[in-house]
């Protein structure tokens, strides 16, 4: 019998991973801002306090599940075929490579190519000129926002320097 409750535990330690790392983005990107606008500032915090309050809940559930005994912090398989065919680790590579790239392409191209690449990977190349369309008005939205509007300090490249130009 207790080798049957040791199998329907719930694994929680992967389930932990992306928590853990999100905590640990989140304390980066707000050391990053300290000196910038206030404009920045209070976004970034507001965001920052969504994501860190969802992630606490999430710790808190997990507290509470292995304590009652009916989850532990044991990890299975992190990774299977399942992450290779539904896309997960495309995005994930996705995302490094948009950190890499953004200081040369800038932001608003580098955020097209991302969003784009990463809903065509996530959506299994389906509807490619809907996501394209969506892809282009995300990132010239947040363009006209967090650049243009708000003057922030977003790496600056082609589209912006030439936007800054005709403006």
């Amino acid at each position: 019998m207790n080798n049957k409750n040791e199998k329907s535990h719930r694994l929680m330690g992967e389930e932990l991973l992306i928590p853990a790392f999100a905590v640990i983005f989140t304390l980066y990107f707000l050391s990053t801002i300290w000196h910038s606008p206030w404009t920045a500032k209070v976004s970034a915090y507001l965001i920052a306090t969504v994501l860190m309050s969802a992630c606490g809940l999430f710790f808190l559930k997990t507290g509470l599940l292995v304590k009652r005994g009916e989850a532990s912090l044991g990890f299975g398989k992190v990774f299977s075929k399942e992450d290779i065919t539904g896309g997960r680790v495309g995005l994930a590579l996705l995302t490094i490579g948009y950190c890499y790239f953004i200081e040369d392409l800038g932001f608003t191209l580098t955020t097209f190519l991302f969003l784009a690449a990463s809903m065509l990977v996530l959506g299994k190349g389906k509807r490619p000129r809907f996501i394209l369309v969506i892809s282009a008005l995300m990132a010239l939205g947040g363009w006209v926002v967090f650049i243009w509007a708000f003057d922030t300090h977003f790496p600056m490249g082609w589209f912006e320097t030439t936007m800054k130009e005709l403006l």
